[in-house]
């Protein structure tokens, strides 16, 4: 990979720099606001935004307030107030009404939490939905309450191309688990794209002008493209080619990203009345309507089992293993899915969120058509 062609680093002027949460989450609120969101949903959605930023998910936290500005009036309904339209035993069904995905997710999952305790597990659905940020910040409220989550979700975006295929069919359509591991202990957190990479890392890298790994974007023909404009071009201004499903190429699996892909946007829209992006793109009549995204939250109370403290002492017991084996590398040890995140949100909780400095132009961008101050002042 050639750094003089494809520069991981800004010029000194756009460099990272490091923001407060707290800051994070006020300039969401005013701007979200401003835009016709309630001050409740607003502080909901800024929560979850800020939380994904710090537990190091950059691509679907704060980086997505420009996106979602671009969306204001192509079928997005930021005052929408989301509704439960159904409710049988313990599954219910919620309606988005065209609004961003984070209050209605945060909703239903909410919902899901409370029937589970009653039932021993619960299922949500919602339908008519927008974007709702990254799906293990869901599965996390029900691991945060002793409990199994478990999210899937379908997407807008027509980004993967299936194996064998040479154009986009399918969204990233995520799939997250979170389980709790016991008192003072970090949970069990799998938050992942069934695409190789989801589409809005690209779009991060590419506003760091960083290479774009080998095996995530592909042109028509298959080829890789590393450029990040060139693959963020190709994902975002429908220049052939697209995301490869998870596993990157048929050698190496990619039919088991396609048909998890396949079964989230089954069980995250299908089930619940959302659409299959792949023909609404089709529909020149229906490009600027709403999303109709859905998404699926599942809670099982390991109380109604085998006992919570039984199920968080196996857990546990498991991590601890796995921590404890011998790695191939000495400086890389074995981790259990969420270790990251959680090293991230302890080291951004106490010294700031990175932000690129294009990010915070355009933040700034945002917030001045939203006639809202602009409060981020960084801490370094």
């Amino acid at each position: 990979m050639n750094s003089k062609t494809y520069p991981a680093t800004q010029p000194a002027e756009e460099q990272e720099r490091r923001y407060p949460a707290a800051q994070l989450r006020a300039q969401i609120v005013a701007v979200l606001q401003a835009w016709g969101m309630s001050a409740a949903h607003a502080e909901v959605t800024a929560r979850l935004m800020v939380q994904t930023d710090l537990l190091g998910v950059d691509s679907h936290g704060i980086s997505m307030l420009p996106h979602y500005d671009r969306l204001r009036g192509k079928g997005l309904v930021v005052a929408a107030e989301p509704v439960r339209v159904r409710r049988f035993g313990a599954t219910s069904l919620w309606d988005g009404r065209a609004g961003l995905g984070h209050p209605v997710a945060h909703a239903a999952m909410q919902d899901a939490i409370s029937q589970a305790r009653l039932h021993g597990i619960a299922f949500a659905g919602v339908r008519n939905s927008h974007h709702f940020g990254a799906a293990g910040v869901y599965a996390r409220l029900a691991s945060e309450a002793g409990l199994i989550g478990i999210v899937t979700s379908s997407a807008k975006g027509v980004l993967v191309v299936p194996t064998r295929a040479s154009v986009p069919v399918l969204g990233t359509n995520p799939i997250a688990w979170a389980v709790p591991a016991g008192e003072g202990r970090d949970d069990v957190v799998l938050d992942i794209a069934t695409s190789t990479s989801a589409a809005n890392k690209v779009r991060v890298r590419a506003l760091r002008d960083q290479p774009i790994p080998a095996g995530w974007v592909v042109d028509e023909g298959g080829q890789p493209v590393e450029d990040p404009q060139a693959a963020h071009a190709r994902l975002f201004e429908r220049q052939g080619g697209g995301l490869t499903p998870l596993g990157s190429n048929e050698t190496l699996a990619s039919h088991k990203g396609y048909g998890l892909g396949l079964f989230a946007q089954i069980v995250g829209a299908s089930l619940n009345g959302g659409a299959f992006a792949a023909a609404t793109a089709a529909d020149p009549s229906l490009a600027d309507g709403p999303a109709n995204i859905g998404h699926s939250f599942i809670v099982i109370d390991p109380a109604a089992l085998v006992g919570l403290g039984a199920f968080t002492d196996s857990v546990a017991g498991m991590a601890d293993f796995l921590h404890g084996v011998v790695p191939a590398d000495p400086e890389l040890p074995v981790l259990v899915p969420g270790d990251l995140e959680a090293a991230h949100w302890r080291e951004r909780q106490a010294g700031g969120v990175p932000l690129p400095g294009l990010l915070v132009e355009q933040l700034r961008a945002v917030s001045t058509r939203a006639g809202v101050p602009f409060v981020l002042n960084p801490v370094d």
